[in-house]
Formats: C-alpha cells, sequence, structure tokens
C-alpha cells in the first residue's frame, strides 16, 4: 500500500504518516494539493494531511481540497503534539545576527511571539514545511540561516538545535486526518482511540436570514452534538460559503440519514465525507 504525505522527510505530517502506518511505503509530496492529487489520480491508497492545529486553527487548504474533490473520503483523524525549536548549521555558532528564518507559516505563527521577542529584526520567510525549511538550512552553511522545526528534522539535517520548544502554548496539537476514495473506516488497535465523528461538508442554495439556522436546527432537534463548524468562502463571491461539520459519536443509519434528507430538502447540498475514529499520536 502506499501513502502519500506533505513532505520532505522529518515533517510533523510524515512522523503522523510513520505511526499511522509503520510498514506501508510512505511517498512524501510537496504540497497538499500534491497528496490530494496522489489520491484522487490513483498514484497512492491514501494520503495524510494537516486539517487543524490548536494554536493557528483549520489549515484552510485542506478544507478547500476537501470540497473541490468530493469522491475523496476522510478515513481516520490523528492528533499529535506538537513542539517547535529554533535550529541552525553546526558551521554557524553564533545565533545573535541570523541572517534569516525559514519555517512552515503555521510553525512561524505558533511561535510568533517568541520570534518577535528574541528576533524582531530577522525576517521570517514561508516553507512549504518544517522540514523543508531545515533542509534548506543545512545546504546554505556559509549563511547565517535558521529553521523553526522538529527534532528529527534537525537530527535528518545534521542542524543544532539553539533554543527548544519555542511554540508560544504549551498545548499545541495538530490534527491529521487520512484521505482515501473508499469508504472505510481506518482501524488501527495499536493506537489511542480517542473518539469517533463524522465530517459533511454543507453549502447554502443561497444567502438568507436564518439559513444558517435552519442547517444546525437539524442537528439540535436530533440531539446530534457537533464539535466542529468553519465556514469557508467559495471564492464566487462575498458573503458565498460552504461549511465543514463534525459530528460526535457513531453513524446511525436511520437517525442521521434522516438528518441528510431533511437538509437536501431545505435546498442544501450535502458532502458526507465518512465516519471515522480519532486517534491520539505520540509527540
Amino acid at each position: 500500500m502506499k501513502i502519500a504525505f506533505l513532505g520532505p522527510e522529518a515533517s510533523f505530517t510524515q512522523l503522523a504518516t510513520t505511526q499511522l502506518f509503520p510498514t506501508e511505503t510512505k511517498i512524501p509530496q510537496v504540497s497538499i494539493l500534491d497528496c490530494f492529487k496522489a489520491v484522487e489520480d490513483g498514484i497512492v491508497d491514501k494520503a495524510v494531511v494537516p486539517l487543524e492545529n490548536s494554536i493557528e486553527g483549520t489549515v484552510s487548504m485542506t478544507l478547500d481540497y476537501l470540497y473541490k474533490t468530493p469522491e475523496i473520503q476522510i478515513e481516520a483523524e490523528a492528533v499529535m503534539p506538537i513542539a517547535h525549536h529554533l535550529m541552525i548549521h553546526k558551521s554557524q555558532s553564533n545565533d545573535a545576527d541570523l541572517e534569516k528564518i525559514y519555517s512552515h507559516p503555521q510553525a512561524l505563527a505558533q511561535s510568533f511571539h517568541y520570534l518577535d521577542q528574541h528576533y524582531k529584526n530577522t525576517p521570517k520567510q514561508d516553507f512549504s514545511s518544517t522540514a523543508a525549511a531545515a533542509n534548506h538550512v543545512s545546504k546554505n552553511q556559509d549563511r547565517k540561516l535558521a529553521a523553526v522545526a522538529n527534532q528529527f528534522a534537525a537530527k535528518l539535517y545534521d542542524l543544532e538545535i539553539i533554543q527548544r520548544n519555542i511554540h508560544d502554548f504549551e498545548q499545541n496539537h495538530t490534527r491529521f486526518i487520512i484521505i482515501s476514495k473508499s469508504k472505510n473506516s481506518y482501524d488501527n488497535s495499536s493506537l489511542e482511540n480517542i473518539g469517533r465523528k463524522s465530517g459533511l461538508l454543507v453549502s447554502l442554495p443561497e444567502d438568507h436570514a436564518g439559513g444558517l439556522h435552519q442547517v444546525l436546527s437539524v442537528f439540535a432537534w436530533r440531539n446530534m452534538n457537533l464539535s466542529k463548524i468553519e465556514s469557508r468562502t467559495l471564492k464566487t463571491g462575498l458573503g458565498n460559503y460552504f461549511f465543514f461539520l463534525n459530528i460526535v459519536g457513531d453513524w446511525h443509519p436511520i437517525l442521521h440519514e434522516n438528518a441528510l434528507e431533511e437538509l437536501k430538502a431545505l435546498g442544501t447540498k450535502v458532502d458526507f465525507l465518512g465516519n471515522y475514529n480519532e486517534y491520539l499520536l505520540e509527540s
């Protein structure tokens, strides 16, 4: 089985993927879009992509591609504690006058206060992943560059960690999802199962007063608990959105299917992404 993930090696997504699929073939991808395309085109069987961070919120790109590729389902969610470290090339012993700091935009945002306090005047530049940023620093040993990444990236690219745990909040976790074209849920008894939920994408037929209230009422009177409601622009004009919803618990064929039918009767477009387990991973 082939599993795509947001690479390169030693990215946080790769660390999550390794725990979820320890023996399968893992293929790094440059972007989240590439992960979705690899699944869509049948190049891989599944992919692991980030969905949400406890500090910076939802990864909008993942939500957008879930909406744009309706044949793709969610097989599972996995939550992993995140630790960010500041690292430089071992040949650069002095970090006082760093030329530039690289990392994924989420990692830079999650470490904003530390970087602002200690490296306020040092330019920060976005990279496709934390591991790619570490790799870039390793290939430019003659420049005073730094990366924000994890300890596995430091080890892989032979970098020196000059400051550990620079993330602004201690409770820093990222939620990942396994995506595929399969309607089967991923199951792994060796991981801690912390819950079960369903994913839905809902878009209203038009913007009108009480439209979202009508949608939420479908779940409320059935006592269906929503753990997440996220709006994303449809990119068709101001005020046009779709919504990503998570429903807590197992999927009941009669109760939940009737809820979907009622939503459709209201004129909404509904894409069911699956009912799946949520796992807790190691840091």
